[in-house]
């Protein structure tokens, strides 16, 4: 996901809470290769509650845009396994899936999209074109300097809080010195971007978007018949002047017709960001890790925004204590760890398929390699569990795992409440408020007093009183606080007698 946009979201999170902001955005142009990011339904009900996802879908591909994966030895080769691509549909199941389905969308309109929204919103300053070139960190503020558009005049902004939202090549982070950290020696790739009627013909209308073909991943872009296909490239090989001759002779066949469009080089080090914050400085999307363009899921960038957020706008707007931006980078980072590892896996996958084709491997025997891992097969969307662990986050004694025979609970502190459809057909996720809500399924209106007494502390919380049969069916404990980001911060069957402990850690007033 764009740098932009990763910003913009951050911006519209904290608008959502009433905090004010300014944007600072560079001269805009178009990326050189745009193509598509993919917007899983979890990142969706993110934006949902912004206000955004009908927005996204508006500018979005069609739903009937082609998502399956095909592996084969050759383009003209039968397929030796097919996976299909994700469903659009939305199903509910107890209130685990989401309540929206994935969303695939030109990064550059995107970005465009989230743009405008900034420029509309009164509590957001935009200043388009303007540069940001460093930062000094205070002991109680930040000062940064900016260079105004057009005028090339230097400003100086004291803000308590400064977020890093500028990409793979941060001035942020290298203000505030952070090393990337990379996974392995990094593996070099060329990736040419080209328009072929030819490809469209063979496989989008297959309903395929990826093709791996030996130690090639052919994807298709979305629109005008646009592909882009990822070459390995073996150490110090330069980039050949003829980017086609050299996907060709990878392919082995004759692509008709074809216009290329640019030709980039990158690496797969998959790199993460040593820490999230110095100071009032942190850092989100891009700026605290690079996957791009390994997968184009934008969901982790997404997450980042969304968790800086509100925690920032808690603490601005006095009821977060400091815990509460600490327990930041306790929450992605981890995240963007697992996904790492998550792709570094995805791409050794290809490279054995690559290595296994080469060396004459039977096709029975490439599809069995290929089934040991069949969450592995792509590189975009992985099916991964959305519980987090904090500081923040409420534990106690009780078991939240039960044994491997047995199902897990529903409720369980860290995890994405449930969401159910309503008698009314409306979702109870969407009635939730906009800071901490506490969900109340008592008969006895046992949250009313425990609400009271948050707000008297000046806690924002809001008290959603429920007896619909499908929520009492779906969520296992009948006190659940709620986080502005839909995560369970704690759960009782029962009042307790330390609410204001718990009112202290889920705050960040007080951690264990």
């Amino acid at each position: 996901m764009g740098a932009g946009a990763v910003g913009a979201i951050l911006a519209l999170e904290l608008a959502h809470h009433d905090v004010t902001s300014i944007v600072v955005e560079r001269a805009v142009t178009g990326p050189h290769h745009p193509g598509l990011d993919f917007l899983a339904g979890r990142s969706m009900e993110l934006l949902r509650r912004l206000g955004l996802s009908a927005l996204i879908r508006q500018h979005g591909v069609s739903p009937d845009h082609p998502t399956g994966l095909e592996w084969s030895q050759g383009l003209d080769d039968p397929p030796i396994l097919i996976s299909p691509g994700e469903s659009t549909g939305t199903a509910f199941d107890g209130g685990s899936l989401p309540v929206e389905s994935h969303q695939r969308v030109s990064g550059a309109e995107l970005a465009k999209q989230l743009r405008a929204a900034v420029r509309r919103h009164p509590l957001i300053d935009l200043r388009e074109g303007w540069t940001f070139t460093s930062l000094r960190i205070e002991p109680d503020c930040a000062m940064a300097e900016l260079v105004e558009a057009g005028t090339g005049d230097r400003h100086f902004v004291e803000a308590r809080h400064v977020a890093g939202c500028d990409g793979a090549h941060s001035t942020v982070r290298r203000c505030i010195e952070v090393p990337m950290e990379q996974l392995a020696a990094p593996a070099r790739h060329c990736s040419v971007y080209f328009r072929s009627e030819d490809l469209t013909r063979r496989f989008t209308r297959r309903g395929l978007s990826t093709v791996i073909v030996g130690g090639v991943a052919l994807v298709a872009r979305g629109d005008h018949d646009t592909w882009v296909g990822h070459l390995g490239l073996v150490p110090d090989e330069p980039i050949t002047t003829d980017p086609v001759a050299m996907l060709r002779a990878m392919l082995g066949i004759r692509l008709d017709s074809t216009e290329v469009l640019g030709v980039t080089q990158w690496d797969d080090s998959l790199a993460v960001a040593s820490t999230y914050q110095r100071g009032p400085a942190y850092l989100a999307g891009e700026a605290a890790h690079r996957f791009h363009p390994v997968t184009d899921s934008a969901d982790i960038s997404i997450g980042d925004a969304v968790d800086l957020g509100w925690k920032l706008a808690a603490v601005i707007n006095g009821w977060g204590g400091p815990g509460l931006l600490a327990s930041y980078e306790l929450e992605r980072r981890p995240r963007a760890l697992i996904d790492r590892e998550m792709l570094a896996r995805a791409l050794e996958t290809r490279r054995r398929f690559s290595r296994l084709a080469k060396a004459g491997a039977t096709r029975e025997l490439l599809a069995e390699v290929l089934r040991q891992e069949p969450h592995l097969l792509g590189t975009t969307g992985f099916q991964l569990g959305d519980r987090l662990a904090s500081s923040v986050i409420w534990s106690d004694d009780r078991p939240q795992w039960p044994s491997p025979d047995e199902m897990p609970p529903t409720i369980s502190p860290g995890v994405r409440a449930p969401s159910v459809r309503l008698a009314d057909g409306s979702r109870f996720l969407d009635k939730l408020g906009v800071e901490l809500t506490l969900v109340d399924l008592t008969d006895d209106d046992t949250g009313a007093p425990l609400v009271a007494a948050a707000q008297k502390r000046g806690i924002p919380m809001a008290h959603l009183v429920t007896a619909d049969p499908a929520v009492r069916a779906a969520w296992d404990h009948p006190l659940v606080l709620v986080r502005p980001d839909q995560h369970v911060a704690w759960r009782a069957g029962t009042a307790p007698n330390d609410w204001d402990t718990v009112l202290d850690l889920v705050t960040g007033r007080k951690t264990t």
